[in-house]
């Protein structure tokens, strides 16, 4: 047996809402993994990171290669993304911002900061440099799904 819902009952839609700066960085601060987009060529290059946060910059380690090449003060894009499949909800966190190496001699409490945030990395290789991306822009959106009708057969199953 279906019974209709009211009009004044409807279902709540899915939404898609903007998180403040705030609560970008907190939920930045939350995870250890997140993927660093630079300019390669004429495409951009999407490498996951362990990184930490620091304030409001985004630091990690990184070894020789195209990531390090690619970076000196250059614009990048920094995601940190969670999503939950079974509910099909989740959030995502984009900071753009400038990428620069830092001298561990000059810039030692941050690149010690780094070390920290970077210490379980899971990439094999030896990563002996440093790197500060300063935010000129962070923005978020979470997505809420839609609430879901009741259960039309209340017999349940085993």
């Amino acid at each position: 047996m279906r019974t209709e819902r009211p009009a004044s009952e409807a279902l709540e839609p899915a939404s898609l809402d903007e998180i403040g700066a705030t609560e970008c960085w907190q939920l930045l601060s939350s995870q250890p993994i997140g993927r660093v987009a630079v300019i390669v060529g004429h495409y951009p290059l999407v490498f996951p990171v362990n990184y930490t946060v620091d304030g409001q910059t985004i630091l990690y380690r990184t070894g020789v290669g195209t990531k390090l090449d690619s970076i000196h003060r250059s614009n990048v894009t920094f995601e940190v993304d969670e999503i939950d499949r079974t509910d099909r909800s989740g959030w995502s966190v984009m900071v753009k911002g400038v990428a620069q190496e830092l001298s561990v001699e000059r810039d030692h409490r941050v690149a010690s900061r780094a070390e920290v945030g970077a210490e379980a990395t899971w990439a094999p290789g030896k990563r002996d440099h440093f790197i500060r991306i300063v935010a000129d822009q962070i923005t978020g959106r979470r997505i809420r799904p839609a609430e879901l009708p009741p259960a039309t057969d209340l017999r349940g199953y085993l």
